[in-house]
């Protein structure tokens, strides 16, 4: 196998959630422009056919299944309709999720407890799903965040949480299941992408926040597909359990 096979996906079958909008839409597209069947979820049925469409405009086959990954039940569901349809599943994008920007002494109990729910809970429950499928090994990639490594000047208390969370569960997912199971398990921490999240961000608070940034800019879509893509791919066969910010170097600062 070449150098650059090793970063094609011929052959498997991915699935990635939060597939109906911004980076889950960018991560589909990107998995199956390098040889991945996928499986997509999200809660939005009618976005997620305008997903799979843009899949199968790339050649590769493409399911669609309308899920809620922070009910434990749809997340067994989305991997049990890909195996139906799709044979089996090598690759998981973790990557719906959600955010709030509450101060926390004004934050509600079910505000806290659906960001939790959704991105920490979710995550669980899909990667636990997937686990139980891939008998010939596999990778999953959750999608944390740099704010689960820092702060960034909004009242982001329960995302930040949950994306530090998201460290602990990647390395102890790793560690259990990389030499018994042959499952790789890393995430990526994402900086500034524009997504659904950040257009409800406070008006110049991205150009604010650049100042923070070697880079001096927010990231493109493809920048976090690239690395992704190493991470799902045997390109990365010998990483397990680590964090990759894609962050233009803002956890430098």
């Amino acid at each position: 196998m070449s150098l650059l096979d090793r970063f094609k996906l011929d052959g498997k079958v991915a699935i990635v959630t939060g597939a109906s909008s911004g980076l889950g839409v960018a991560f589909a597209e990107g998995l199956a422009g390098v040889g991945a069947d996928v499986a997509i979820c999200a809660r939005r049925a009618e976005r997620l056919e305008e997903t799979k469409a843009k899949v199968e405009a790339t050649g590769r086959r493409c399911v669609a299944v309308p899920a809620d990954v922070a009910k434990p039940e749809d997340c067994q569901r989305v991997v049990d309709e890909t195996v139906e349809q799709l044979g089996k599943v090598d690759v998981l994008i973790n990557n719906a999720g959600v955010g709030t920007a509450v101060p926390a002494t004004r934050e509600q109990p079910d505000e806290f407890r659906r960001v939790i729910d959704i991105n920490l809970n979710g995550s669980y429950w899909m990667a636990q799903a997937c686990g139980r499928a891939m008998k010939d090994g596999g990778s999953i990639v959750n999608i944390g965040s740099v704010l689960g490594s820092t702060t960034a000047g909004l009242p982001q208390a329960a995302y930040a949480a949950s994306k530090a969370a998201i460290i602990g569960l990647t390395r102890d997912l790793a560690q259990q299941w990389t030499g018994r199971k042959g499952i790789r398990v890393n995430a990526l921490a994402p900086g500034f992408f524009a997504s659904e999240m950040t257009e409800h961000y406070p008006e110049g608070y991205l150009d604010a926040m650049m100042i923070r940034v070697p880079a001096g800019r927010g990231g493109e879509a493809d920048e976090l597909v690239c690395a992704a893509i190493f991470l799902a791919s045997d390109a990365s066969s010998y990483v397990t359990g680590m964090l990759l910010p894609v962050d233009g170097g803002m956890l430098t600062t």
